[in-house]
């Protein structure tokens, strides 16, 4: 794990190398650019574990960047750094193909910490033998395809959406905390940040809902729980 490529990139040259001599430190491979197009050009070249993209660059922004490097088959893992912590912005940033982020102004122990939970998850393989499949109500998912299917319609969900919800289905009926989500599916070894939590559930509702009625439930200052509710506009 150590040993991964970090592309580190931010319009800002401090920040760009006090990050980048930071990752170094605990034996991080790194390289440093200062625009999305360099960044575009760095992913092909570098080959990198993991993009420290800033969203806030002078030519294409972040989201641009991610969404550019999806379109063309990178599977990359992305980490935003961003200044903008509404709702709207943390979703744009992960349906564009963001795996985390994290906002300004922030620790460079947090950086390190979400770089390792980020190179742990995608490494991660399943602890349920392959082929085998989930089933709620009308929502069926298959860890030996990796596909989800609501009513029969086919869901496109990136690996962490999928996840989260293979996490959700195990444990039908029972309410979640953020914590335990963060801690089973994000990796995160100490109490991170539960917005991350909300913002891919919202991400996993506007997929699922328009299929059927709300099957992911808020459970006020409790978490989530997976159950059949009162439908789509239910809480």
């Amino acid at each position: 794990m150590d040993s991964a490529r970090i592309l580190v990139v931010d319009d800002e040259p401090n920040i760009c190398t006090l990050v980048a001599s930071t990752l170094r430190l605990v034996d991080f491979t790194t390289r440093e650019e200062h625009s999305g197009s360099a960044a575009l050009a760095a992913v092909a070249e570098f080959r990198p574990d993991v993009v420290l993209l800033d969203v806030m660059l002078p030519d294409l922004d972040g989201f641009e960047v991610a969404r550019r490097l999806r379109r063309g088959g990178q599977d990359v893992a992305i980490l935003f750094l961003t200044a903008r912590d509404a709702v709207v912005d943390r979703v744009a940033g992960l349906s564009s193909g963001g795996d985390d982020y994290v906002t300004k102004p922030f620790s460079l122990e947090e950086i390190v910490w979400r770089i390792r939970a980020i190179l742990r998850r995608t490494a991660a393989k399943p602890d349920q033998p392959a082929g085998a499949g989930l089933r709620f109500a009308d929502l069926e998912l298959s860890e030996e395809t990796y596909e989800v299917r609501r009513g029969g319609t086919a869901v496109a969900l990136s690996i962490t959406e999928f996840k989260l919800l293979r996490f959700l289905m195990l444990n039908a009926g029972r309410v979640l905390s953020r914590a335990q989500i963060l801690d089973r599916v994000w990796d995160y070894d100490f109490s991170g940040d539960g917005q991350i939590v909300d913002t891919y559930v919202y991400y996993l509702r506007k997929k699922l809902d328009p299929l059927g009625p709300r099957l992911i439930q808020t459970v006020r200052g409790a978490g989530y729980c997976m159950r059949l509710g009162q439908g789509p506009n239910g809480s």
